[in-house]
């Protein structure tokens, strides 16, 4: 009797949750003092999405941490321990010893539990002191290069992910399943819901990128309603502050978030994106400074932080036109 080839990601699909994630907390809770790695993450993680650096080059900076963890395999070992009822009762079902996990995790995590389980591994080389990889990160495309190399034409009956950034892998095997918590969806029928639809968006680096320039242009605008508001009333200050901002985000925006060139039609349509925003923070600064009577400077910072969602929907999709990717 054949016994049918099965391959599957780890992480969210026979696993429920981020393994790496919650060995990262699991290291805090146990090892505190890892904390100190903190501010040199968070530095790193604009680096990476600002895009300046590639995910592979971020995720060595983030596990820059591992370097104080002398005893690291007595962690993952215990880490399991607690973690490994964290196996999906779908996979326990039909687990079969031929069975290939191919994942983005550390292969140094993964290894004990896909031990415990019985069946086989690849997943990304990570040096469990120092974080380094050796190659790249196992996402995507990667695994199926990383699959050929070390299985070269090997048969895949049935494919297994939560995620569809693993079409790469779902494309060589016979039948492909997302996985949904404990159930399975056929690959090509799969639709992602609207709320994860819009979690991806507010999730994306796009938006990230997005907040980072909006908060320097936010500070700018404050600045320079400040300054307009020597020789302005409030309310106009206000308004010639944000004009001024808006010209600087929509450079940055072009420049770092969406990838483009300057124009005069795009810079217009930036602008027309920002008038259901405009209107609402106007409004708010009418009422929190002209009816509430609040110091011009609480105002102005109250009104800027209101509407970002919906300034970076049109913005992403009315005027950089990013609906389709």
């Amino acid at each position: 009797m054949k016994i049918m080839q099965r391959a599957y990601d780890f992480d969210k699909t026979i696993y429920d949750g981020d393994s790496t994630q919650h060995f990262y907390f699991y290291l805090l809770k146990h090892k505190p003092s890892i904390l100190r790695y903190l501010p040199y993450q968070a530095f790193w993680f604009v680096f990476f999405i600002l895009g300046i650096i590639p995910k592979t080059q971020f995720k060595e900076k983030f596990y820059h941490c591992f370097r104080c963890i002398k005893d690291i395999d007595k962690f993952v070992l215990d880490f399991w321990k607690e973690k490994k009822s964290g196996i999906k009762k779908f996979y326990l079902n039909q687990k079969s010893s031929d069975d290939i996990i191919i994942s983005a995790s550390p292969e140094f995590l993964l290894k004990p539990i896909c031990g415990e389980l019985g069946i086989e591994l690849i997943a990304s080389q990570v040096d469990k002191k120092t974080g380094a990889y050796t190659g790249e990160n196992c996402y995507g495309e990667e695994k199926v290069k990383r699959f050929r190399e070390v299985y070269g034409d090997k048969h895949i009956d049935e494919f297994y992910s939560d995620s569809l950034s693993d079409t790469p892998m779902a494309e060589i095997a016979d039948k492909a399943y997302v996985v949904i918590k404990e159930e399975l969806v056929d690959w090509e029928e799969y639709k992602p819901s609207g709320i994860k639809k819009i979690i991806k968006i507010f999730t994306a680096k796009e938006f990230f990128r997005f907040l980072l320039i909006g908060g320097f242009t936010t500070i700018s605008g404050i600045v320079f309603s400040m300054l307009y508001s020597i020789r302005f009333n409030v309310n106009l200050a206000y308004v010639c502050g944000y004009i001024t901002s808006l010209f600087l985000a929509y450079i940055l925006n072009s420049i770092f978030n969406f990838k483009e060139g300057l124009s005069i039609k795009k810079c217009a349509k930036f602008f027309v994106s920002y008038i259901p925003n405009f209107i609402v923070l106007n409004t708010f600064v009418y009422v929190f400074y002209n009816l509430l009577h609040w110091y011009k400077l609480f105002a102005f910072i109250s009104a800027s932080i209101i509407g970002i969602p919906v300034t970076f929907l049109l913005m992403r999709f009315f005027t950089f036109g990013k609906g389709n990717k």
